[in-house]
């Protein structure tokens, strides 16, 4: 299991500071990406949270693009990612680009679209994104800032077919999301469950007790994102200890 650290931007600042914090520095993620490099932590992604339609979109993407600059090779990049502006996000330092809604459409997988990212970035370097809610007895991926439904369950089976054409999952349990209360053991079961590719899991933890959680449930084949829960944004677990304990 390895820490993968996050960087959340919304309306051009990283989402998650809590009380004011960092509120003079300019380019925030910038920070938050040099933090990451002095620590040798990889493979951390940055999410631009805001569409590519919205007023602030341009100064969102503005502050990614420095916290690539920031730390070149060591970051993922999502939010809006199509094979159109893909090579931008790597040309800028980004390892990997993530993909959820660009390849699923209209309730399933548009293989075309999965091809033509494939295409674009090669399959090193696209992570794909199956953010998911629970329904009835299963996890479904969803889509449009997790407020649409798939039918696409997320399984073994899905994963490996999927794997064909990536190199990493991303997987927010988005019913946890951001509530620091406890993680979703079940997902975690099934996701640990998998014997392919490299898998992050996000979602729900708010405390070392969950990360230890986290790793029996999965028998710590995943890696692990925390955000708001870190000391770093205002929550509770100490980023120090965090990195010293995985």
């Amino acid at each position: 299991m390895k820490f993968r650290p996050c960087i959340d931007i919304h309306n051009g600042k990283v989402k998650q500071i809590v009380g004011g914090s960092l509120k003079d520095a300019g380019n925030q993620a910038a920070f938050y990406a040099s933090l990451y490099k002095e620590k040798g932590l990889k493979g951390g992604h940055i999410i631009l949270l805001n569409s590519a339609d919205s007023e602030y979109f341009q100064a969102t993407k503005a502050q990614a693009m420095l916290a690539l600059g920031a730390y070149p090779g060591g970051l993922q990049i999502g939010g809006g990612v199509n094979p159109d502006n893909a090579a931008d996000y790597l040309a800028a330092g980004a390892s990997h680009v993530i993909v959820t809604s660009y390849v699923f459409r209209n309730g399933h997988i548009s293989w075309k679209n999965l091809e033509k990212m494939v295409d674009a970035v090669g399959k090193e370097h696209l992570v794909l994104d199956l953010s998911c809610r629970k329904k009835e007895d299963a996890y479904y991926v969803v889509t449009d800032r997790w407020q649409k439904f798939t039918e696409e369950k997320v399984s073994l089976e899905l994963m490996e077919k999927l794997g064909a054409y990536c190199d990493e999952f991303l997987i927010h349990a988005v019913d946890v999301e951001g509530k620091a209360k406890g993680i979703e053991v079940a997902l975690a079961k099934l996701l640990g469950e998998y014997n392919g590719h490299p898998v992050t899991y996000a979602g729900g933890v708010g405390s070392m007790e969950d990360i230890q959680t986290l790793k029996m449930a999965a028998g710590g084949k995943l890696d692990v994102t925390v955000g708001s829960a870190l000391d770093l944004f205002g929550g509770t677990i100490p980023f120090e200890k965090l990195i010293g304990n995985l």
